[in-house]
């Protein structure tokens, strides 16, 4: 359904709109800053699918609102916007000709407008968009009348092929909300989904890392001596590996040009920073805090000098499985074995980190299966045979990184250093932790090296790092019995034998 009293902006325009209209700040680095009020990251616990006759999705993995409730909604957006007035941008996602789709968004906010022209692909407006999406962040829902948990609305109708936002300013339930629906519109052409980002090496190698957000996707994506694919969504077809967007959506806590040089300089004109305070000359504090640890910035690929500009690369030579593992008991390191990558992917294993879901202040325990629980249209378990008869087909080696406080856990030791990490990703890469001894662990599921040239002990082995052994013993045990929990509610809906 068309918004009438919309209009289309170029990028700079709509910067001088969201200046104009006091919905964001243009900083000395030409990027525009917004907040995002009380929610500074996803509403999981407000997202709801539309129940309509054959609806495919399984029932008991989603919530749900009826066919009339979603159409008095959609009325109330359509009048909202109407109203307000709305930006409307025209895009597509995949960059693979054969799965390209048109996307069309209208927002009430000119900022969000400028959001999604740097993360998606450009469209053609006289291309009939597959999907629509409508974003009214100052629309709020009655619970009561709507069915919904609370003011907060992201509703998605896979047959009408439309996305109702309301009640939040958070921009990345844009974003996330187009890598849902694909979720569901690429497996139906048997195109893998992935929540993952993606490297070129100069020998046309790709990478791949999975990971939840702010276990180090972007950043380890983003290496010098490689080109970049994209940085956080993919598909995986039958000639290789694409990206879905154009764009990247990277964190930004404690950005440094030493530390991330080409994420740092990315962030010029045009680019959209979330939540990121400034001072009296306009510069970035990226290392404040007050409004959330999840600051975000939004860029087009076209910023990154080093990165692959099809979009595209072959199938994977590689892949990464990242945990910013809060225990402290994962090792920096371990390798998979199909069996292993299997289970892992199904857990989908990490510590959610602070501000990246509404309610998160501290590190916490999480499975996500598939890295990308909120996100799945369908049960996991379809998503982890598609990856591994493609990682049987392939035959890609598949390694496990901790990025969070190995040998010691959250509060007691320093996060896994950025340039050991990195040191490893290389390793890794040249095939050069081929040679070396492993040990396994049956109840981790892993092979651990012995011992990692360049490689302090303790992040090899976590309980060289801990002052008291007993309570790393405790902690294993914990996490032991979290993995085997965790994974008995996918052995009840299917065996785990290998396809």
């Amino acid at each position: 359904m068309r918004i009438t009293n919309s209009k289309r902006l170029l990028p700079v325009q709509l910067i001088e709109e969201a200046i104009r209209r006091q919905e964001g700040t243009l900083l000395s680095n030409g990027a525009l800053v917004a907040e995002t009020g009380k929610f500074t990251g996803r509403s999981p616990k407000d997202k709801f699918f539309v129940d309509y006759a054959n609806c495919p999705l399984p029932r008991e993995q989603h919530q749900w609102l009826t066919e009339a409730q979603f159409d008095g909604l959609l009325d109330k957006v359509i009048n909202h916007l109407e109203e307000k007035g709305a930006y409307v941008f025209d895009g597509a996602v995949n960059q693979h000709p054969v799965y390209r789709t048109a996307v069309r968004f209208y927002t009430e906010y000119a900022w969000h407008n400028l959001f999604v022209q740097q993360l998606f692909l450009p469209g053609n407006p006289d291309e009939s968009p597959v999907y629509t999406v409508y974003g009214a962040p100052t629309l709020k829902a009655n619970p009561e009348a709507d069915g919904t948990k609370s003011e907060t609305f992201i509703v998605i109708h896979l047959k009408k092929r439309v996305v109702l936002i309301g009640g939040t300013e958070y921009a990345g339930e844009l974003k996330k909300s187009i890598f849902t629906l694909m979720h569901h519109h690429l497996q139906e052409l048997d195109v893998m989904p992935m929540h993952c980002s993606a490297s070129l090496g100069k020998d046309e190698d790709v990478a791949l890392f999975f990971g939840l957000s702010g276990t180090g996707k972007t950043t380890l994506s983003a290496d010098p001596q490689r080109k970049l694919i994209g940085d956080d969504e993919h598909g995986w077809g039958a000639d290789g590996v694409f990206n879905m967007e154009n764009g990247c959506y990277a964190k930004c806590i404690d950005l440094s040009a030493e530390r991330e040089p080409d994420i740092y300089h990315a962030i010029g004109f045009g680019a959209v920073l979330e939540n990121v305070r400034y001072d009296e000359a306009r510069e970035p504090r990226y290392e404040d805090r007050s409004l959330t640890e999840n600051t975000r910035a939004a860029y087009p690929l076209t910023h990154i000098a080093n990165r692959e500009e099809r979009g595209r690369g072959g199938h994977p030579q590689a892949i990464v499985f990242l945990s910013a593992d809060a225990s402290g008991v994962l090792p920096a390191v371990a390798r998979l074995t199909p069996d292993d990558a299997r289970k892992h992917f199904l857990l989908g294993y990490t510590s959610k980190l602070a501000g990246t879901e509404r309610g998160v202040v501290h590190p916490e325990a999480t499975f996500s299966a598939c890295f990308a629980s909120p996100f799945l249209t369908d049960a996991p378990m379809r998503y982890a045979k598609m990856l591994m008869n493609r990682v049987a087909k392939h035959n890609v080696p598949v390694y496990l990184l901790s990025t969070g406080w190995v040998g010691g856990g959250y509060g007691h030791v320093n996060r896994m250093p950025l340039n050991l990490t990195r040191q490893l990703v290389n390793l890794i890469l040249a095939g050069a932790l081929n040679s070396l001894d492993f040990l396994r662990d049956e109840e981790l599921w892993m092979d651990i090296p012995t011992s990692v040239p360049g490689i302090p002990p303790q992040y090899i082995r976590p309980e060289l790092g801990f002052d008291d052994r007993e309570e790393y013993s405790v902690r294993r045990t914990a996490l032991v019995t979290a993995f085997s929990d965790v994974l008995a509610s996918f052995t009840e809906q299917m065996s785990l034998q290998s396809p």
